[in-house]
């Protein structure tokens, strides 16, 4: 009966480690295996686990809005990620955003602490042929394991590419021409804001537009997943695209002219120190020397010190709703599970979400026990069930939100944030019981 209770995990990015973190509080014996540090992706530069690599914020965490709702559930369900997260937090005005480095740092340290969790420095290149298996190896899979799953998935691996945003040092900015503020003086003015007048936002938008480009194989615009979409390709949609997008100037007054300003390039933190922040919005796949001649065109960041530039690499995700059921499994071998963005939940925290049910799930059918069967009413079980949904046919990476959750029945007054609000609550109530189902079997 021992060898049942055992599984192994597989990468150690938010999704793994919340999946092992769950399966050892309920008395299951892990190996977490992690390729890192003997090989690195693209996008990685530390040898901790759960590495934020895009951004440091984990977005909003009112519950008027999906993805704070999302995290609420994942507090109450006792989440790891969620626990380093609120340890390592920074101020982000109504955002939850943590000091990278901090926060991974954290992770590490609970999960190689755990008795029941042993840490395995190894790649994988195939799957065990026995055993319970949950493969969380990330959208940046390395290409001898992504060949092997896709013959198991039958050759439906997909793929899309996204990027990340640069770094600057604090010090660079030049503050003369930014302020301090939030958005409608919502929360705390956390946000660097860097106001550029019509004529600035039209030289800088064109210069962007035709600004030279790393090379990346395989990249066409159209395989860019649109939540996370490089600042250039906005641009060449349309010259006004980015001022209703990453630079929306709406909700902040310019203190030197009394005025919203007609373009803002908002700057956030990346560490607790405040020494280094990261670009709202702009990620980017130019050539580092034109991102330093184009991103200087800020007036802001005029003599901008970039610690990081922008980078873009190929994300690989499965043709989920025609491969794996609710719980995340394989559904020709139900052995096996998958967690993080690999199953096409996009974000930070909707991979933590996938890694934490497939964690209960996989320990209560190892443990004999009933599974909860988290309904499509709460957010943590509206993103199992929509990338397990047969239905979807065009199927995308998909962040949490209210729209594909089931609607209240009801009309709401006051508008879609007082209907949001209801949603959350409606599912923060039947989580009550849940979570408390969800503990059995809990013993560390």
């Amino acid at each position: 009966m021992a060898a049942e209770k055992k599984a192994t995990v597989i990468g150690a990015g938010l999704a793994g480690c919340e999946a092992a973190w769950q399966l050892a509080r309920r008395g299951i014996r892990v190996e977490l295996h992690e390729m890192k540090p003997a090989k690195m992706t693209p996008a990685h530069g530390s040898p901790d686990f759960a590495e934020l690599v895009c951004s440091n914020s984990l977005r909003s965490d009112q519950l008027e809005n999906a993805v704070g709702l999302l995290k609420e559930e994942l507090r109450r369900l006792h989440s790891l990620i969620l626990a380093c997260a609120d340890e390592t937090a920074v101020e982000a005005g109504g955002a939850l955003a943590v000091d990278r480095a901090g926060f991974s740092a954290a992770v590490t340290e609970r999960l190689r602490a755990h008795p029941n969790i042993t840490v395995v420095s190894c790649e994988d290149t195939v799957l065990p042929e026995t055993g319970t298996v949950i493969v969380a190896t990330g959208p940046l899979t390395a290409e001898p394991l992504a060949e092997h799953l896709k013959t198991l998935s039958g050759g439906t691996a997909l793929h899309f590419y996204d990027a990340a945003a640069p770094l600057v040092t604090f010090d660079s900015v030049d503050m003369s021409r930014a302020f301090f503020a939030s958005r409608y003086n919502r929360g705390t003015p956390d946000y660097i804001n860097c106001p550029m007048a019509e004529e600035e936002y039209h030289a800088f938008v064109r210069e962007l537009a035709v600004a030279e480009e790393a090379e990346v194989h395989g990249f066409e615009d159209k395989n860019v997943f649109e939540g996370c979409m490089p600042v250039e390709v906005m641009a060449r949609r349309g010259a006004e695209t980015l001022c209703h997008g990453p630079l929306k100037p709406r909700g902040l007054t310019d203190p030197e002219t009394g005025r919203e300003p007609y373009a803002v390039v908002q700057l956030r933190k990346d560490n607790a120190a405040g020494t280094i922040y990261n670009l709202v919005g702009f990620q980017t796949h130019l050539k580092f020397p034109e991102q330093r001649r184009v991103f200087s065109m800020i007036p802001a960041l005029h003599s901008a010190q970039f610690v990081r530039y922008g980078k873009m690499h190929r994300n690989t995700y499965l043709d989920s709703p025609r491969l794996l059921n609710r719980y995340y499994q394989l559904i020709s071998d139900p052995r096996i599970s998958f967690a993080g963005q690999m199953t096409g939940v996009e974000g930070y925290v909707e991979s933590a979400a996938s890694g934490l049910l497939v964690g209960i799930e996989t320990a209560r059918r190892l443990l004999g026990l009933a599974p909860v069967d988290f309904p499509a009413e709460t957010a943590v079980g509206t993103l199992a069930l929509y990338v397990s949904n047969p239905s979807v046919t065009d199927f995308q990476p998909m962040n949490i939100n209210f729209g594909i959750m089931p609607p209240l029945g009801y009309r709401v007054r006051g508008g879609k944030r007082n209907k949001n609000a209801q949603l959350s609550q409606r599912s923060l109530d039947l989580l009550a019981d849940l979570s408390a189902a969800a503990e059995e079997g809990v013993v560390s």
